[in-house]
């Protein structure tokens, strides 16, 4: 997460409001907002094959699937995010069209920047979203990923993937290999 925007504190509707003027993505957190740096060309190639890997699937289904530009609610932290890939499958995500609240599954492609976060606070912040059965974290450096998976315990569990075995989106009844999220991902060697 990259450092405060020089700001006053928001509340959440003033924060949609000034949202909406703004050139650059900022996410929200209990009255501070901060701004989102831009992305590797790894990043965004992966987190536009998760989409559309998704998309493919979902297309005339009732759940949507949204990339980085929706934002997702987390009320109880005060908290608005954008994630790199979200899906829902609410009813109540149909009727409000500047955020969502009630994913489904939510991925979010690491950076060195970010990854500390995304598996620490942002994934705290995550859990408590009682509609998310899914979590997953994408390394677009290396063919891994960290899928956290709820039980019927309310309980998360890990299902990592590497090189040749597949990914399970339980949630959405999807298995693809976990080659597919990174088709065109060219790697240093």
């Amino acid at each position: 997460m990259s450092l405060p925007a020089k700001q006053d504190r928001f509340d959440a509707e003033a924060y949609l409001a000034w949202e909406t003027e703004q050139t650059e993505k900022h996410q929200y957190i209990a009255g501070e907002v901060f701004a989102m740096a831009g992305a590797s060309e790894a990043h965004v190639t992966v987190a536009g094959n998760v989409f559309f890997t998704l998309r493919a699937h979902l297309r005339g289904g009732p759940c949507s699937v949204f990339i980085s530009d929706m934002k997702l609610r987390v009320e109880t932290d005060d908290a608005f995010f954008y994630p790199d890939v979200f899906v829902t499958c609410a009813e109540s995500d149909r009727t409000e069209t500047r955020y969502k609240s009630a994913p489904t599954l939510t991925a979010e492609v690491l950076s060195p920047s970010t990854s500390a976060y995304d598996h620490g606070a942002k994934f705290a912040a995550y859990r408590k979203l009682p509609s998310l059965r899914e979590y997953v974290l994408i390394d677009p450096e290396r063919l891994n990923e960290d899928l956290f998976r709820r039980d019927n315990n309310g309980r998360w569990v890990l299902y990592p993937s590497e090189a040749g075995e597949p990914v399970e989106f339980a949630s959405l009844d999807l298995c693809v290999p976990i080659e597919t999220l990174y088709e065109d991902v060219r790697f240093d060697s």
